[in-house]
């Protein structure tokens, strides 16, 4: 099957978020009483939306405290936070690779928008990619992608390609094809359980698998 889009997660799929989530999450966390989280504690939940990551971290479902954590999570984030991510290596020839193959691609990230088109152009990958799409107020992956759809940006055609359950989850849910990746903070099983069309242990051989298909 011909995939007419490649949609890919930013966190845990193209770029590694880990020191910077770590940081701000703490941040916030410390700013308000609570203690601080160790980085594997708080590393295990990366790739959901921040509301969710918070209540688990906090044990507390008051939406209104979760935004005042959010808000101080991403006043560190926004000015320090998102310059200590690192782009995965093999991510750069792996675009290349696609692009040479004339691939449609695009960004659906949980990731406040502005933030996620900061952290592409500051790779230099934005110039591969038609469109980044991330919230701006709070939002499932699964809506951002129902939006995409409705908004002709992409068709039932794509693929989405993430490093997490919720990501293939967001896409079953519209009706389009997945990949899971291995690189990232989702592990073989977690993946495995949504039956993604494809699981792909290095980005050369996501690459090569579209360029062979």
């Amino acid at each position: 099957m011909q995939f007419d889009t490649l949609i890919f997660d930013l966190d845990g799929t193209l770029s590694d978020p880990k020191p910077g989530v770590v940081n701000s999450m703490n941040y916030a966390l410390t700013s308000f009483g609570y203690p601080p989280r160790k980085e594997s504690e708080i590393a295990q939940h990366i790739g959901p939306p921040l509301e969710k990551i918070i209540s688990l971290l906090t044990d507390n479902t008051d939406e209104k405290h979760i935004d005042e954590l959010i808000a101080k999570y991403r006043e560190r984030y926004f000015e320090i936070g998102y310059t200590e991510n690192s782009l995965y290596p093999e991510i750069r020839p792996m675009l290349e690779m696609l692009k040479a193959e004339k691939h449609r691609m695009g960004i659906c990230t949980s990731k406040h928008k502005t933030i996620a088109e900061r952290i592409v152009q500051r790779f230099k990958i934005d110039i591969f990619f038609e469109f980044v799409d991330g919230p701006t107020r709070k939002a499932s992956k699964k809506s951002q992608l129902k939006k995409l759809l409705e908004a002709k940006i992409i068709t039932k055609q794509s693929m989405m390609i993430g490093d997490r359950a919720v990501d293939l989850v967001a896409a079953r849910s519209n009706s389009l094809a997945s990949a899971g990746v291995l690189w990232g903070y989702g592990n073989q099983i977690e993946l495995s359980k949504e039956k993604p069309k494809f699981l792909f242990k290095t980005p050369i051989e996501l690459a090569q698998n579209f360029i062979e298909g």
